[in-house]
């Protein structure tokens, strides 16, 4: 049975506020491939980072629906622009979430630590030049700097941080940001990753992976005794065998 979404025509728009496009469809769609599993889930903290015109965040509070009536939602902006769109999307949608205008999480990554069951992340990916990143206009939605990394690799240790022991995150990446080795690196921080959901369109190549704590890592990680890290070459070596079949490795999840 289809999943409503937000509906376009009741979300808002302002000119410094990036409007639902390809990366925006492209994360709904990851959310409503995995809707079963995240009904099964029962997440009582929900979160977006870079919530924009409110799309996401919107879609996935209705996606949920009344059989998650415990789920709590929070979306964050750095843009406050966005962040009074992303109110009057909810508004209109009869959802209502925690909005904060704040750089990924600062002034909540405390209250929020170890608390946040599902999280939700279309990151600034797009590769420019680095004095174009952190500033609050619209080009914050996707001024990456260097690899359209820049943004990404600080929001990681921060989801790391957020992310209950049960906590899931769906997070856009281009393929210029070379999601393989972001992969690797969230395996070293004890996370299993497969690809949701990959697109290509004229101009991009766009990957939603999914990622989650796998006690198997830890176990590994033990056992092996690296100190918390799994070996580089066998990292490596795992995800380069997933990535060629557009999935990375099943698990219960």
């Amino acid at each position: 049975m289809p999943s409503k979404i937000a509906q376009i025509r009741l979300v808002s728009s302002h000119p410094q506020v990036y409007p639902p496009c390809d990366d925006s469809y492209a994360l709904v769609d990851a959310l409503l491939a995995d809707r079963t599993k995240l009904l099964e889930h029962h997440p009582t903290i929900c979160m977006e980072v870079g919530c924009g015109s409110g799309y996401v965040i919107t879609s996935l509070a209705l996606i949920l629906g009344s059989e998650s009536q415990n789920a709590y939602y929070f979306a964050t902006d750095v843009n406050p622009d966005a962040t009074k769109v992303t109110r009057e999307t909810l508004e209109a949608h009869g959802v209502n979430a925690e909005l904060l205008t704040t750089n990924i999480a600062s002034g909540i990554e405390k209250r929020l630590s170890g608390m946040v069951d599902l999280m939700v992340i279309n990151p600034p990916y797009v590769p420019t030049p680095e004095e174009e990143v952190g500033n609050s206009g619209i080009s914050a939605a996707w001024a990456g700097g260097e690899n359209g990394r820049s943004v990404i690799d600080k929001i990681l240790p921060v989801a790391d941080n957020l992310l209950s022991e049960k906590g899931w995150l769906y997070m856009l990446f281009l393929a210029e940001n070379d999601p393989l080795q972001i992969c690797l690196q969230m395996n070293k921080r004890g996370f299993g990753s497969k690809i949701v959901v990959q697109r290509s369109t004229e101009e991009e190549t766009l990957h939603v992976i999914k990622f989650w704590r796998d006690p198997d890592i830890q176990i590994e990680e033990n056992e092996g005794g690296s100190s918390g890290k799994t070996g580089p070459h066998r990292g490596w070596e795992f995800l380069m065998s997933q990535i060629s079949r557009l999935s990375f490795r099943e698990t219960r999840q």
